[in-house]
């Protein structure tokens, strides 16, 4: 394919350093825990052997926040996409020493997981937790969240579902604020940023950066019928 003509990623593949430990529990847990990619969609329930609320993560980095969310919600399914090894082995440790069910891992390219693999309507909540800020201004076409991204996560939530991101870069959170306000599907319930809810744990990440002075906003936007 002509260079020219590639896909804009949203990610950078950085070699990365992997603990003997995440490596160990990448090659031994992924068959446990992992979905691998293709382009087919999946039956969720028969993923998760139940039927239950499903939330999709974009981005779970080291998995601090996944598994947390998951232990403390097992009500409902979390489906996790990554694509760094060393953060993907930190996650399947998580999930093997607290015996979690409710959490699948997908090692690929979000978008196309989510073009290929998600069902329409299916899905009750999509997670987006501080995504690479790219935060020089010639980046920015590199950052994940744009409008054709909101519009295609929005045809896989359910009517009422949410979308939730977090981040800790000012002229990012307005991005997304701007983003979110226009899409037509999405409504937003706060005046603009939400307070951060019981539900997401404040990461070693977020209370570093905050103790560095950087503020953390929280987007929460939700699903509303087409024909309202």
């Amino acid at each position: 394919m002509n260079r020219d003509n590639r896909p804009i990623r949203s990610y950078v593949l950085r070699q990365g350093r992997i603990s003997r430990a995440q490596q160990f529990a990448h090659q031994n847990l992924m068959p446990k825990y992992g979905l691998a990619f293709r382009p087919s969609l999946l039956e969720l329930d028969q993923v998760f052997g139940r039927s239950a609320p499903k939330i999709l993560e974009i981005g779970s980095g080291m998995g601090e926040s996944t598994a947390k969310i998951a232990l403390e919600n097992p009500e409902k399914d979390y489906l996790a996409i990554e694509v760094h090894t060393p953060g993907v082995g930190s996650l399947l440790k998580l999930l093997e020493a607290d015996h979690l069910g409710n959490v699948r891992i997908i090692q690929h390219d979000a978008v196309e997981v989510v073009e290929k693999m998600i069902p329409d309507s299916s899905l009750s909540g999509i997670h987006i937790f501080f995504p690479d800020p790219w935060p020089k201004k010639r980046h920015h076409k590199r950052r994940l969240i744009q409008p054709e991204l909101i519009a295609l996560l929005c045809r896989k939530l359910m009517e009422n579902g949410y979308i939730h991101a977090a981040t800790d870069w000012e002229d990012y959170a307005e991005h997304i604020l701007s983003v979110m306000n226009a899409e037509p599907l999405l409504t937003n319930r706060a005046k603009d940023y939400s307070d951060r809810p019981d539900y997401r744990p404040l990461t070693k990440f977020e209370q570093r950066g905050i103790g560095l002075g950087h503020g953390v906003r929280d987007i929460i936007f939700r699903k509303i019928s087409a024909g309202k």
